[in-house]
């Protein structure tokens, strides 16, 4: 049976165009007990409890950590970590159970961006990550130069299907030789190009933005026409599923796969969904993505991973060794 409840924080961030580590550790300690108790109703057994120990904001990741430990000790229940970018890897396996290793992983969030082989449970080789930006963090910053919403990617996505994807020829880092990826240069690619459409038009995008300020005199430029800021939107999104697409294609050719499997906040984006899964085809590769709910951040998925690493015998069966959380904490394997 899966279960899982989320308190969504888009909208405490909503205001500052990005996660504010304070705002997002007070919403944790606030809700947690909330969301621990809509998961215990009824008299189920917990056998154990998977708790996410890195990557990410550190306060966020204590609350959580000391939440498990608590409860193991009152459950007498064993308690294992569980690496945040691992679970997104075996988020396709809470709904397609024909779904087993070897595959290649693709991770891509907010935060991260990683190309991995996925050889067995607890067995990876982590290929290519990002030397900058990940691909999230992309959308949202170009998302804020347009003047749009947090989060970004959504909004884009949107916006996108309205656009045209050659209208703009921005850059692709495919990055020879490397299975890495790099979304820096595109972004800044997409800020030059917004700067000399505003000097050569004299108009600027979103509500109220303002424009230069001569003397104390702020001065407000009009918006651009929605088709330009759609047809932007497009060509910056074809930009970036592009590089995910084709080196996600090559290393599963390169290293003899049949199957692939996405996860991660960008993986809910529709065009990366249908232009991977046409591509899969053309090469007679399996695509797997999550469903939306689990595409994002999620329980679920923690608990999934905890499920495998608790049939390996891979915890502390007395609950009696402290977790540590680690910000940076990199995939490992663990057999």
């Amino acid at each position: 049976m899966v279960r899982h409840a989320i308190f969504s924080q888009t909208e405490l961030h909503q205001t500052f165009k990005g996660v504010v580590p304070e705002i997002a550790s007070r919403s944790h300690l606030e809700k947690i007990n909330e969301l621990v108790e809509q998961m215990i109703q009824g008299n189920q057994k917990i056998d154990g409890i998977a708790v996410t120990i890195g990557p990410g904001l550190v306060g966020s990741l204590l609350i959580g950590k000391m939440t498990a430990e608590a409860l193991g000790w009152v459950w007498d229940v064993p308690v294992v970590g569980i690496n945040h970018l691992e679970a997104h890897l075996y988020s396709s396996f809470l709904e397609h159970k024909e779904l087993k290793p070897p595959f290649m992983g693709l991770i891509v969030s907010g935060g991260h961006t990683h190309l991995v082989l996925v050889e067995d449970f607890g067995k990876y080789k982590v290929l290519g990550r990002t030397r900058d930006d990940s691909a999230g963090e992309a959308y949202d910053k170009v998302a804020k130069c347009l003047g749009l919403d947090y989060p970004g990617g959504p909004i884009i996505d949107r916006l996108a299907k309205k656009g045209n994807p050659a209208a703009i020829p921005f850059p692709r880092a495919h990055l020879p030789g490397s299975w890495d990826f790099s979304f820096s240069g595109l972004k800044t690619a997409v800020l030059y190009f917004l700067q000399n459409l505003r000097v050569s038009s004299g108009s600027f995008i979103g509500k109220k933005n303002i424009g230069a300020n001569k003397g104390g005199l702020k001065i407000e430029f009009p918006p651009l026409p929605l088709k330009t800021v759609a047809d932007i939107c497009a060509s910056f999104q074809s930009a970036v599923v592009e590089v995910l697409v084709r080196k996600t294609i090559l290393a599963a050719k390169k290293f003899g796969l049949k199957k692939i499997a996405v996860g991660g906040g960008v993986s809910a984006n529709s065009f990366l969904r249908s232009e991977l899964i046409r591509n899969g085809k053309d090469n007679k590769l399996k695509v797997y993505f999550p469903s939306l709910p689990y595409s994002t951040d999620n329980g679920a998925m923690v608990a999934l991973t905890g499920y495998y690493k608790f049939k390996k015998g891979f915890y502390d069966d007395k609950n009696q060794e402290a977790l540590e959380v680690n910000p940076s904490l990199p995939i490992k394997n663990w057999i």
